[in-house]
């Protein structure tokens, strides 16, 4: 995960005085590049010494150690042609066509840092679970609901055994019902929504191995969780709730997903299998 996505995700745990700073950051990351400490402090309205306990809080030994990952950053942003993406807040005095960028440059942007923001070993963990899994029950509310059901229509492709329902009074008597062997994959990008925490928590409490899908910011959701996969999203700058979230979301289900096929052998039958079975109700 880059610093830039980094900074992003955490803006939620952070100080009132830290997310000044942090937003002149990310509001011109290669104007940084050309300002000092005391350049920042005074673009933030801040001391100093707030912006070297802010890089030390980021893990950085001083402001110019942040400033070296931010270069690299843009280094790569520029090899990668990422430059050519407009990624910035949607304004209501936006043309069609500088809104569309910007909405593009929002989803590249959330689902490349998602991608890049959960290790191998990670997706390699939650990829053996749902593998070995007796059944898997999905959790989520609002647009996770959408995610939820459309990665849990995935796995009944492939022959998995899963339960969701969009109704959490429904999701909280199945979570009753699970035991030591099941997993329960609970998405919710805040990683705080009641329903889904408690559903999961029941789950937990039954023995069931909790798989969490969140926010990178600090939760009781992820703490709760076996497994914690990350997503991050930036629904300020597109200023419409669950846009970049779902997308971010969506990539690393599907990613999954697909690390899932490449690992079962007759994934590639079911799936035919599949196919063929709706083929008659597509005339």
């Amino acid at each position: 995960m880059t610093v830039l996505a980094k900074i992003e995700a955490h803006l939620e745990s952070l100080t009132e005085g830290e997310r000044e700073i942090a937003r002149v950051i990310l509001d011109d990351p290669e104007g940084i590049l050309r300002k000092s400490s005391g350049d920042l402090a005074n673009a933030a309205g801040r001391s100093q010494s707030s912006v070297v306990k802010f890089c030390q809080k980021l893990g950085f030994a001083g402001f110019q150690d942040l400033k070296m990952e931010i270069s690299q950053v843009i280094a790569m942003r520029r090899v990668g042609g990422s430059d050519e993406v407009v990624h910035g807040t949607i304004e209501a005095h936006d043309n069609l066509a500088l809104t569309l960028q910007k909405l593009l440059g929002s989803k590249i942007h959330a689902m490349r840092e998602t991608l890049a923001a959960n290790s191998a070993s990670d997706l390699d963990a939650a990829r053996g679970a749902i593998s070995n899994a007796r059944r898997v029950q999905l959790v989520g509310v609002g647009a996770s609901s959408l995610v939820a059901r459309d990665f849990g229509y995935k796995l009944q492709k492939l022959g998995r055994v899963t339960s969701f329902d969009a109704d959490s009074h429904i999701q909280m008597a199945n979570a009753a019902s699970l035991g030591p062997g099941d997993l329960t994959v609970a998405l919710s990008q805040s990683g705080r929504s009641l329903e889904t925490l408690r559903i999961s928590q029941a789950a937990h409490q039954r023995g069931a191995t909790i798989l969490s899908v969140t926010g990178l910011h600090p939760n009781p959701l992820a703490e709760l969780a076996g497994i914690a996969l990350f997503t991050v999203a930036d629904e300020e700058r597109v200023r419409s709730a669950a846009i970049t979230s779902r997308d971010a979301q969506l990539a690393l289900m599907d990613l999954l997903f697909l690390r899932i096929v490449q690992s079962q052998e007759d994934a590639a039958d079911l799936i035919q299998g599949a196919a063929e079975a709706v083929a008659p109700l597509k005339l």
